[in-house]
């Protein structure tokens, strides 16, 4: 806890604070963290209300279960539906809504889906009972990805022929590209992910710099990570820097974590296409299984058929998971959607801006009388 307490020290916040208003200019800084885990601690710890106001913080597509689709959920309930089959997901995917049901509702109908901590937990239960077909409902960006992987390895090793893989893993370079090329968006830096650059390193956002000409720091998730990360920024831009840094040192090589790296690299290739929430189809930006381990591919063995379902309506939730709009903007929060009956992934996942609105922001302006 001392190290943890060491990055939440008010007089070192209170410190960084001081120097980003000592360095802002009378500009705007535009600037979009990536991840929705630091999404979580801008709101947690009201970092936003310590800046200067020319400073906006702009939410992006790094929250795993946010960006994927409805009718990815859609595929997966049918599948459990029609094959008669055990369907494993992590918890947050549990709960996020489809176009009629979520998985946890369908569980209460009877399909057969069972919540898992990891994908090891899913060939367990289909080892445990070869006569079952047991299918792992696989989501997240590189951070989960390698642990797919690595279960995949020993499946094919300990011939668990009746374990499959649902895989929806994501990659987080194209989002990003893709939002850089949107005429809509003009931003002036990006707040790196913490986590997923355990695991890809630094290289992979060399095209922020060279190509975009803007600065990113990879940074940690505590209040003074931020702070330190967004005065970086702001000393970037005003001398007019586009490089990679690195502020979570702590954590972060530049060269990530190779045996993670190796073991995505044995199984995945990159998929031609894949639907974002919010982005649509975007080219080379998510994985698949490879040839040697496609007898793992449940797409492959129940002939999945893509789904595209409509956003909830009246749900703002793919404008607010790429920063063209806000939580507090969507009419739905806090009437229809709140965290015990959310209409859309932002409001389900411990990282959706939503949730991390209405969490730390709706109802304290709810009870100031701020917002109805």
């Amino acid at each position: 806890m001392q190290f943890v307490d060491e990055f939440r020290n008010p007089e070192l916040i209170k410190r960084l604070s001081d120097a980003i208003h000592a360095e802002v200019t009378a500009r705007t800084y535009r600037i979009m963290e990536i991840c929705g885990g630091h999404t979580h601690s801008i709101y947690r710890f009201g970092l936003q209300e310590m800046l200067p106001p020319n400073i906006e913080l702009i939410h992006g597509p790094g929250c795993p279960v946010c960006v994927l689709p409805v009718g990815k959920v859609d595929e997966a309930l049918l599948l459990a539906r029609t094959h008669d089959l055990t369907l494993t997901a992590f918890g947050d995917v549990m709960r996020v809504p489809g176009s009629k049901e979520s998985p946890f509702q369908a569980k209460a109908q009877g399909a057969d889906i069972r919540m898992v901590y990891s994908p090891m937990d899913a060939l367990k239960i289909a080892l445990a009972d070869p006569s079952r077909e047991v299918v792992f409902f696989a989501i997240g960006f590189e951070t989960t990805a390698p642990s797919t992987a690595l279960t995949i390895l020993n499946a094919k090793q300990l011939g668990a022929e009746n374990f499959s893989v649902f895989c929806n893993h994501v990659t987080v370079g194209p989002p990003l590209r893709a939002i850089m090329t949107n005429e809509f968006f003009d931003l002036d830096g990006f707040i790196g992910p913490g986590h997923v650059s355990t695991v890809i390193g630094l290289d992979p956002y060399a095209f922020v710099a060279d190509e975009f000409h803007r600065p990113i720091v990879v940074t940690g998730f505590e209040p003074a990570d931020l702070m330190e990360s967004i005065l970086w920024l702001v000393k970037l831009i005003n001398e007019g820097q586009a490089t990679v840094e690195n502020q979570y040192v702590r954590a972060v090589q530049r060269a990530g974590n190779r045996t993670a790296l190796a073991a995505m690299t044995e199984v995945f290739e990159e998929r031609p296409s894949f639907e974002w929430r919010g982005l649509g189809y975007i080219e080379s930006s998510a994985l698949r299984l490879r040839e040697p381990y496609q007898a793992f591919d449940a797409e492959l063995r129940y002939s999945v058929t893509p789904i595209r379902s409509p956003e909830p309506e009246g749900a703002l939730c793919g404008e607010v998971l790429i920063g063209l709009k806000r939580p507090e903007d969507c009419p739905l929060l806090g009437t229809t959607c709140k965290p015990e009956s959310p209409v859309g992934a932002l409001m389900v996942s411990s990282e959706g801006a939503c949730s991390a609105y209405y969490t730390y922001v709706h109802g304290r302006l709810v009870t100031s009388g701020e917002r109805s």
